[in-house]
């Protein structure tokens, strides 16, 4: 055989398809995605609360509404009720100016600070961007307050030297930033990325056994009724999800040590995200075959941008967004943070990743019903003996 004919065979043909089909994919899908960084760091929706009495208070809140690079600013809230959606992610960041904060600054007494809330339980450039947005405010108000106190300083020019001490001091403390990090999740990379991980694991083994349990669903047909075919795939796919999931859950737990009371509710969780996602990408594969299978891998990789775990949905371009509305890696991850590292109940997200998998499921069982076509079921040589047996008997 010549290479050129070799060249031609469906194997050689497919790998280079595939070649070029992914790296336009791959590139295609994620360099657009990833252009949200840090283009619509803007998008992000912040509060920001001024409960102090006095005229500094007003006088930060104006300035900060005015320089922030933040589109959406919620002033007519509560501190209450905006902690209530930072828990949740409805809130990138929250700034609150308490009642005495300019008797604070006035007095010169105690350290006048604002309280600058994060939550380190969803994606990881939002806690990183506020880090650095709070961190440049904090020093331009240190400066600011500084300078204010250092002016009344300056009408005291003789002054003993312990007086000036304690003048000096109180230039220095004149503000402090509060910063407070609500659902703080350890250090390391391998924390913050766990809840993608475990749901990519899950995801790319239930799209691996899609096309493997759909194309034994294939070569069985006329073997059994498609209607039993159909049970045994799931009940197949179930059975996987159980051992796979206990073994992947085993893994994180030897890596990083989550708590042990979340075991069962992790191992739960990692089953149904991958019956979801199992019935979510056997869709393409009973519709088209194997053909199915590359259909599913741009699916996969937008995904993997519309997952929230990076950036958040206010950040996303609209496809991403779209996607992410009806992807069960997002629901999967946001269940996980709010498990793993939240204060908040996963159930939202669980009832909403269980809701796409029944959809899923639902449009499986209609293609199977409609488009497969029915086969006459053959009798094994060993039923017929039986049941010739059977009469004989």
């Amino acid at each position: 055989m010549k290479f050129t004919a070799f060249l031609k065979t469906r194997g050689a043909t497919a790998a280079i398809f595939m070649g070029i089909f992914y790296a336009i994919a791959m590139l295609g899908i994620f360099l657009p995605g990833y252009t949200a960084i840090p283009g619509n760091v803007d998008k992000l929706p912040i509060a920001i609360i001024n409960d102090d009495a006095g005229k500094n208070g007003a006088m930060i809140a104006e300035n900060l509404q005015e320089n922030l690079p933040f589109k959406e600013i919620e002033t007519d809230i509560t501190d209450k009720q905006a902690l209530k959606d930072l828990e949740h992610n409805d809130l990138a960041l929250v700034v609150h100016i308490p009642k005495t904060f300019s008797e604070n600054i006035q007095k010169g007494e105690a350290s006048s600070s604002i309280d600058f809330t994060i939550n380190e339980a969803g994606a990881t450039v939002v806690s990183s961007t506020m880090n650095s947005v709070v961190t440049e405010i904090n020093s331009q108000l240190s400066t600011q307050f500084s300078q204010q106190t250092a002016q009344g300083v300056l009408m005291n020019f003789n002054v003993p030297e312990k007086q000036a001490s304690e003048l000096a001091e109180k230039i220095e403390k004149s503000y402090v930033g509060n910063v407070v990090t609500i659902n703080e999740i350890p250090d390391g990379m391998n924390h913050n990325m766990l809840p993608m991980f475990l749901t990519m694991a899950g995801y790319v083994g239930a799209m691996i056994g899609a096309m493997q349990l759909v194309g034994a669903f294939r070569a069985s047909r006329g073997k059994a009724s498609k209607t039993r075919l159909f049970t045994y795939v799931q009940i197949t796919a179930l059975l996987i999800a159980l051992i796979s999931s206990i073994i992947a859950v085993g893994v994180a737990y030897l890596i990083d040590k989550p708590s042990g009371d979340l075991f069962f509710g992790i191992v739960g969780q990692q089953i149904l995200n991958y019956m979801v996602c199992f019935n979510f990408t056997a869709i393409l594969i009973f519709l088209f075959g194997e053909g199915g299978m590359i259909l599913n891998l741009p699916i996969l990789l937008m995904q993997t941008i519309a997952n929230g775990a990076t950036i958040t949905r206010d950040m996303m371009h609209a496809p991403y967004e779209w996607m992410s509305h009806i992807s069960p890696m997002y629901y999967s991850v946001q269940a996980y943070f709010a498990n793993l590292f939240g204060s908040i109940s996963p159930s939202p997200y669980i009832w909403s990743m269980a809701a796409v998998g029944a959809v899923a499921m639902f449009i499986n069982m209609a293609i199977v019903a409609f488009l497969h076509k029915p086969m006459p079921v053959q009798v094994s040589e060993t039923e017929v003996e039986k049941k010739a047996a059977e009469i004989t008997a």
